[in-house]
């Protein structure tokens, strides 16, 4: 994900110091129930689609937005999968976040999916049960959204999936 302007804003003063940032995640389902997929461009990994919001944004309308923005497919978002606050995570230049996740589960609507900025390298739809090696954060979602459940709000030190404690 590419660092909107506002949050370069903020860097230039607040340093590398710790932002917590919104964060959302977008698991896209077609009709076949086959499960769109980036490569990450900064990665190298197959990952589920996500993004920050833009001051003001609502965030289905950001899931909505980073889906085409960035593989050219329109969706629409059904419902919030999952709320999360993920681990601290430092990027290479030094600047520390912490992402307060809202995932969605999203139907495509339209489009046909292709890299459509410079985030990603791959752009795929698969059978959730014949899925590229992902990060765990990614099946998580997938799993979650897969599910015909309510929304799985994490409690610290759980497993969003397993709702029991997380794996070490």
């Amino acid at each position: 994900m590419s660092t909107p302007e506002f949050i370069r804003a903020v860097r230039a003063t607040a340093g590398h110091q710790l932002l917590l940032l919104p964060g959302v995640t977008a698991v896209v389902l077609d009709d076949q129930g086959r499960v769109l997929l980036g490569r990450r461009a900064d990665t190298g990994e197959w990952s589920v689609v996500g993004g920050i919001p833009e001051p003001g944004e609502q965030p289905a309308d950001t899931a909505v937005r980073e889906v085409y923005e960035e593989t050219a497919v329109r969706c629409v978002a059904e419902r919030v999968v999952l709320v999360q606050m993920l681990a601290r995570h430092t990027y290479p230049n030094g600047d520390v976040v912490q992402y307060s996740d809202i995932t969605f589960r999203c139907r495509a609507v339209g489009g046909e999916a292709k890299v459509n900025d410079a985030e990603s390298l791959e752009v795929a739809w698969f059978d959730p049960e014949a899925l590229p090696d992902l990060p765990p954060f990614a099946l998580d979602r997938i799993r979650q959204a897969l599910k015909d459940e309510p929304t799985w709000f994490a409690a610290p030190g759980t497993d969003p999936v397993a709702g029991g404690p997380a794996a070490p």
